[in-house]
Formats: C-alpha cells, structure tokens, sequence
C-alpha cells in the first residue's frame, strides 16, 4: 500500500466527510499477514456479519474454511457452486417455498448465470479497516458502508469524470456479499472500473443498521475520486450543507 495515499485519502475524507465511518479493503493473497484468522460460528456464519468485527478495527482472514454459508464460499471464490436447488431457494418450488426474490426458477437461473464468478487467485482473504493498512497489502477495492448523505457524495464523486451514465456505477442483484466482493472484484480487472452500490440483500440486511448501503470501489477508481476531490463539487456550500449533517 501506497502510505502517502492512505494518509492522503484519510486526511480528505475526515475534511469532506466529517465523522463518517472509514472504508473496509479486501485482497487475496499468499501471505497471512497480521489478520486473524476466522473459522464460521452461529455469530460469525453471514460474511456481513463477520465484517463487523472489521468496521470495528479488527483485521480478519478467510480462507476456504472459514465460511459458514456456501452463499459466501461461492462469492468469494472459493467454491464453484452454490447450493443445491438454488434457483428454487431464490424463487420458489411447487410447494411455494423460497425466499421469492425472483418471480419463478428460470429467472433465478439466468440471474446467477450472469454472476461475474472468479475463482479465488489465493488461499487468503484478508479484510482490513482502512486506517489499519500498511505497506505490505495491496487491497483490490474499498468497501464503504454509508448512510444517504455520504452516499450522495461517493456517487456524484465516482461520476464526476465519467459522461456515460452507465459507466461510473452499477448496481447489480445479488448477495450482499456478492456486492462487495465478486462484483468489485470483476470490475477491478477492467481497464475502467466501476464503483458498485450494494447491500440490497433482504437476508443480509439485519447484519448492518437500518439505511445504511454498501459503496465498493476498486482500488483504480478511489485513486481517481481521490484526485479529484479538491476540484469538484465538494469544495462548494452545496455539500457543505450536507457535510455538516453526517455524523
């Protein structure tokens, strides 16, 4: 990790964004660092719900064996399927029962076959709080788990060099871990990346508070916002007047 951007990306964030809460990263790798290693328990079996202990400032590492849900082991890598019956589960089956996020199986289906899946390039999986990083990581996006306020300024900053309407966001279906691994992750790879709006998953959303969203950016794109942060619309009394709300 670049330090001069850590500290740099802190300092603006505290002067734009005031108390909000700092960005998680993930990154796989070979190497087990200073995380701690996680094994799934009844607390910990949602991946959003371990990521707490992260937002906390608590380093954590995953690996093939530490999830307690093969939603999550599939998401992020390190299965390369998904529960039996799964479309049925997303849908419903012929006695009406699953989770009904997709009006009938065959649209579940193709849903997940649009999923960017990857195969996880490493044994580890390490999720550290921003503040927490040093010159030995190398995270492939930041995670921000945000409020309406500090969403409005992520989202008119990830567009504010990009025409296209579609090119600076998306905002799939999917898991809540989907949205904050697989899919920035996918996006990452791409010459230019897009943030990802997430956290929709009605099963995630009891794991983090009420109105607060998932804001992923892959590593290219925050260097970008960054840079850009001094010139934009944040330096206007605009988003001085949401600014001194967020808390």
């Amino acid at each position: 990790m670049d330090i001069c951007f850590k500290d740099e990306f802190r300092t603006r964030w505290r002067s734009y964004f005031g108390s909000a809460e700092l960005p998680i990263t993930f990154e796989y790798t070979e190497d087990e660092r200073d995380a701690e290693p996680l094994r799934a328990t009844t607390e910990t079996r949602c991946l959003i719900a371990a990521l707490q202990l992260v937002r906390e400032g608590k380093s954590l590492r995953f690996d093939a064996r530490s999830f307690g849900c093969a939603g999550g082991k599939f998401y992020c890598g390190y299965s390369t399927n998904l529960r039996s019956g799964i479309a049925e589960f997303l849908a419903h089956d012929e006695m009406g029962e699953g989770e009904r996020y997709k009006k009938n199986p065959d649209v579940a289906a193709e849903a997940i076959r649009q999923v960017p899946w990857h195969k996880a390039p490493a044994t580890h999986l390490i999720f550290k709080r921003w503040d927490k990083l040093d010159k030995t990581d190398a995270p492939h996006a930041a995670i921000f788990f945000a409020t309406a306020d500090v969403l409005a300024g992520l989202f008119t900053l990830a567009g504010y060099d990009v025409a296209d309407r579609d090119g600076a966001l998306m905002i799939p279906f999917s898991s809540g871990c989907g949205s904050i691994i697989t899919y920035p992750y996918a996006e990452s790879l791409n010459k230019n990346p897009r943030a990802v709006l997430g956290m929709f998953d009605v099963s995630a959303r009891p794991f983090v508070p009420s109105g607060v969203l998932s804001f992923s950016v892959p590593m290219k794109k925050l260097r970008t916002m960054v840079d850009n942060m001094d010139e934009s619309f944040l330096i206007t009394e605009s988003w001085e007047r949401v600014r001194s709300r967020i808390r």
